[in-house]
């Protein structure tokens, strides 16, 4: 269809070595989250996608999105997208796994205790943390594959 073909030519660079479209990345790990594709999802998730594209384009001066920012973009696509649905349909993210995050990591005598204070913070605290995390965590990597602008 006309609208397919719009979203295969909105990311060239969606397929990589593995084969999948950033598309499918961003669902795979929304799933991961625990969060379930609704009817009239995918428009919303579609928008997610490129604006995070050309955010990323816009900000490192790049024709498309390097290999190393696209872990990246991915999460930042899932903040934007789950940002949206917490602010008009928030039932719909009431099912997202929360506790995901590794509380301690204990290798040989050494022990790393991460979240600490987490069982104080309320479901939408501890929701709007996860938001912030996605949408900014790995910003300063973008500085990496900026290019000058003449």
């Amino acid at each position: 269809s006309i609208r397919q073909f719009r979203l295969q030519e909105s990311f060239p660079e969606d397929k990589r070595k593995g084969g999948d479209s950033m598309l499918d990345r961003v669902k795979t790990r929304l799933q991961s989250f625990g969060y379930v594709m609704k009817d009239g999802d995918e428009v919303i998730l579609t928008f997610s996608v490129e604006k995070v594209t050309n955010t990323i384009k816009n900000d490192c001066n790049v024709s498309e999105i390097p290999d190393g920012l696209m872990n990246i973009a991915i999460d930042m696509a899932v903040g934007e997208f789950l940002t949206v649905k917490k602010t008009f349909s928030p039932n719909d993210i009431a099912g997202l796994d929360l506790d995901y995050a590794v509380k301690q990591l204990q290798e040989g005598d050494k022990n790393t205790v991460f979240a600490t204070g987490e069982g104080s913070l309320t479901a939408e605290q501890r929701l709007n943390n996860f938001l912030n995390h996605l949408l900014t965590y790995g910003r300063d990597e973008f500085s990496c594959y900026r290019r000058i602008r003449w």
